[in-house]
């Protein structure tokens, strides 16, 4: 490995597997230390197992509320005390919803926004003035295809609008960010193999379905998303702020 991230400290949500667990890894062999979090205990603690028996450098908090405002502090807090400050802020957890609008109760609306909005307000707010105070840094959003363009069949209404306002609010840090060195990028992954797809229920019909109009014929993996993410962590992307990363196989382009 090059080492892309030597020195650097990454905050990193959802670590407790799918894109999040594949993240933590790849960027801890590349030399960064890694603060991760995640509602699902074990698999926290087994991604931190796995970062340290690759020799990386890892602490966890578990169970973590993301858009609990309190508990987002203390675990930014936990990652500045341990490792010194931090330089990569990467927002990859989200759990949305699915519902068509006409059925979807407001409960279901509201935690959708929650978990995939307030949650990046929140780490957002705390950990800015730590890479102000760094001297700079880079700021990663998932966001998703279903930002772009809407899904028939599986009620993506307030997941549709909850990622078109990660793509957004990504932009927005960019400008006002810029001028403090901090850099701002989100990711639109398409139809990723991960336990997140779980969800949804019984979505076998879906990914066959999505197959069908995917140019290359399959889902993504989550190392496919990391792998973006670590270019947008680094200094490879320099001068990469304000963009949107598509990483779907082709399926937009459709």
């Amino acid at each position: 490995m090059s080492k892309r991230l030597e020195g650097k400290v990454a905050l990193i949500t959802g670590t407790g597997g799918g894109q999040g667990r594949e993240a933590a890894c790849l960027f801890a062999r590349e030399g960064a230390k890694i603060v991760g979090c995640d509602l699902k205990i074990e698999g926290a603690r087994e991604t931190r197992e796995i970062v340290k028996r690759e020799n990386g450098e890892m602490i966890s908090l578990q169970p973590l509320d993301l858009a609990d405002g309190e508990a987002v502090e203390s675990w930014i807090r936990l990652g500045e005390e341990t490792y010194g400050g931090i330089d990569i802020l990467y927002n990859n957890a989200s759990s949305p919803r699915f519902a068509p609008v006409e059925e979807m109760t407001w409960d279901e609306w509201h935690f959708t926004i929650r978990n995939e909005l307030d949650l990046i307000y929140w780490s957002c707010h705390h950990a800015i003035p730590l890479l102000k105070s760094r001297g700079g840094g880079a700021i990663i959003n998932t966001a998703s295809v279903n930002g772009l363009i809407g899904s028939p069949g599986i009620g993506t209404f307030a997941h549709c609008a909850a990622k078109g306002g990660v793509i957004a609010l990504t932009k927005q840090l960019a400008v006002e960010l810029a001028k403090y060195g901090i850099r701002a990028n989100s990711i639109s992954p398409g139809m990723i193999v991960t336990p997140g797809w779980d969800v949804m229920g019984n979505v076998e019909n879906v990914h066959e379905n999505l197959k069908r109009v995917i140019p290359l014929r399959r889902g993504g993996q989550p190392h496919e998303i990391a792998a973006v993410a670590l270019f947008l962590a680094s200094e490879e992307a320099s001068y990469v702020t304000g963009a949107n990363i598509v990483v779907d196989g082709g399926l937009t382009a459709m």
